[in-house]
């Protein structure tokens, strides 16, 4: 890992000193990089910035299951517009273009340049499938261009089904040229990686195809999904990843997610810190505070989601509507109490451990998240998290599967256990675990995915939501879907049986919180939070469902809208004007 950071620094000084877009065509300024492998290892090192990985563990602040401090932009009427949009960036591009024109000097094997070319490739498949997802059209690019390239620089956006088509072939060479299958440090794109990779995009657009009718590719949607079957499945049989299980129902999930080196048996790829070079994150400092970052919280109607232990829906009892917090997280998948504060949760404080409730200075809806972050007070100030963040993981190969095959149609059995089956087993669940549910599930599908019939479907996308909440995959699988509608989703949270009564949430017999219009005599030690309409002649944001009693609202007084324009970003206004034949996207 040192020796990757110093190659990432001797990069980054020598592309500043030789300003790379103006190197000059003479071989004698090439050959020091491109002549040798050390020179290839340096120069492809210089394209992990692009993961911004120690960033994935907030990537889902906007998804429809997170509740947080403000109403994101995108969907606030009124808030967003092609004026501020962002993210029509190309340096990235130039970089991987101008290594894959020039890794060609025959003194380096081809095997060698080509496990390389691969890397590359690999990236700018990345970088790609980022612009394709926020933008949907956009100019393919494949050389370096120089100021004089001005057909190419001003050129309009190219099809979605080119762009992909080429994302797809820089993909499949990535999968057979790069030699490495594995490496101990997890921090390097390896041959399997890439299959993942292969398998998240091809399930990507092989669904956002089917669904989004309006393009007229559902035809070519099938294909798609089972390149996404054939790159998980070559995975599962020839990786020798599976999944964490060490640590036992009750901690391996949330083991692979707060380990300093990143669990190798699960873990693919990942942005791994290390405390001497101070390469940190700030994980705890996000999710424990109530002035930083998002106050993100779940929503109960996604809690909901979370199944008994026994493998059935916890909204099959219908006293679930009025359950207090201290019993509705008991009884359930082993992962809801690894994901959130819940039951005898502790933490540690100058190195005693102490019962560490949901505390409502940090929360709004009492679903406080703790898969990210660490259980030491000590790192909840500042960007101290030693702690790796996965950017891929096994997991998500065996849902890539389990989805693009319920998609086809073609899961059977043996695949449910193979794939859903083991996560779920994993999580401490023990029913339904060999064979596909026959039963669809009312809440969830009224809740999420009311055009959803197959009940096999359905409990695909309950786990793939439970299994990678907060990694970044929520709003693309969202969009993808075409369920954007989510976005405007009521932010719920606990149910509050009665004002101005202190609860205790987590039974260890002190009283932590409780909610009034009124304010009563304080009792010591607990959190009051204050539920009147308004507050000095202001709507208040936190609220109650009913006069007395019902589950905590929050911020619903601020309406977020999804239009059929949000299912992509709008092209910066800057950018439209250097270049029109880009065009806008509709709507905006």
């Amino acid at each position: 890992m040192k020796l990757k950071y110093i190659f990432v620094l001797l990069t980054s000084a020598l592309f500043m000193g030789c300003n790379l877009e103006e190197l000059p065509e003479a071989t004698t300024s090439k050959g020091p990089i491109f002549g040798s492998e050390s020179g290839l290892v340096l120069y492809t090192n210089s394209f992990y910035t692009m993961f911004n990985g120690k960033n994935l563990h907030r990537a889902d602040a906007m998804s429809d299951y997170l509740a947080r401090r403000d109403s994101p932009p995108f969907i606030t009427e009124g808030n967003f517009s092609a004026q501020i949009s962002s993210g029509w960036t190309w340096n990235d591009l130039r970089n991987i273009n101008y290594f894959i024109q020039n890794c060609n000097d025959p003194r380096v094997p081809a095997t060698v340049r080509n496990n390389y070319l691969g890397i590359a490739k690999f990236f700018r498949a990345w970088f790609y499938f980022d612009k394709v997802k926020r933008f949907g059209d956009v100019p393919w690019i494949g050389k370096p261009l120089d100021v004089t390239d001005t057909e190419l620089l001003f050129k309009g956006r190219d099809p979605r089904t080119m762009v992909m088509d080429s994302v797809l072939a820089d993909l499949d060479f990535a999968c057979q040229n790069i030699i490495t299958g594995s490496e101990p440090s997890r921090s390097l794109v390896t041959k399997y990686v890439a299959y993942a990779f292969k398998a998240r995009v091809a399930l990507h657009e092989g669904t956002f195809r089917k669904y989004h009718t309006n393009l007229g590719l559902q035809a070519t949607a099938s294909g798609l999904l089972n390149q996404a079957v054939v790159a998980a499945k070559k995975v599962m049989d020839e990786s020798g990843y599976k999944l964490y299980d060490g640590a036992g129902i009750d901690k391996s999930y949330r083991q692979v997610f707060i380990n300093g080196a990143p669990i190798a048996t699960e873990v693919m790829l990942s942005a791994v810190c290390d405390l001497a070079l101070n390469n940190l994150n700030d994980a705890n400092w996000y999710w424990t505070s109530g002035t930083y970052g998002d106050k993100a919280s779940f929503i109960r109607s996604f809690i909901n989601t979370y199944l008994n232990i026994d493998g059935t829906p916890f909204t099959n009892n219908p006293a679930y509507k009025t359950m207090l917090f201290k019993d509705e997280v008991k009884g359930r998948d082993k992962r809801l109490a690894q994901t959130i504060r819940a039951g005898d949760y502790k933490r540690v404080n100058a190195g005693v451990l102490v019962p560490s409730p949901p505390l409502f200075s940090y929360t709004f809806t009492g679903y406080m998240p703790i898969k990210w972050a660490l259980d030491d007070m000590y790192y909840d100030t500042r960007d101290l998290n030693i702690n790796s963040v996965s950017i891929f993981r096994y997991a998500e190969v065996l849902l890539a599967y389990a989805e693009a095959k319920a998609e086809l149609g073609t899961l059977t059995d043996a695949d449910w256990a193979l794939t859903i089956g083991a996560l779920r087993k994993r999580a401490g669940i023990t029913g339904g675990l060999t064979t596909k549910p026959t039963v669809v599930d009312k809440y969830l599908q009224t809740t999420y995915f009311p055009a959803i019939t197959d009940p096999v479907l359905l409990e695909v996308r309950r786990e793939r939501g439970i299994e990678l909440c907060l990694e970044g995959f929520r709003f693309d699988d969202i969009v993808r879907w075409k369920r954007g509608e989510l976005m405007q989703m009521e932010w719920n949270g606990m149910y509050v049986p009665e004002l101005n009564k202190p609860m205790d949430l987590n039974e260890d017999g002190i009283l932590d919180v409780a909610f009034y219009k009124t304010l009563p005599t304080k009792v010591p030690g607990v959190t009051y939070v204050e539920v009147s309409p308004s507050i000095g002649g202001k709507p208040n944001s936190q609220l109650i469902s009913g006069d007395t009693s019902g589950e905590l609202t929050w911020l619903n007084n601020i309406p977020r809208k999804w239009a059929e324009r949000n299912y992509y970003y709008p092209i910066p206004t800057g950018d439209l004007i250097t270049n029109p034949k880009l065009t806008q996207n509709p709507g905006w």
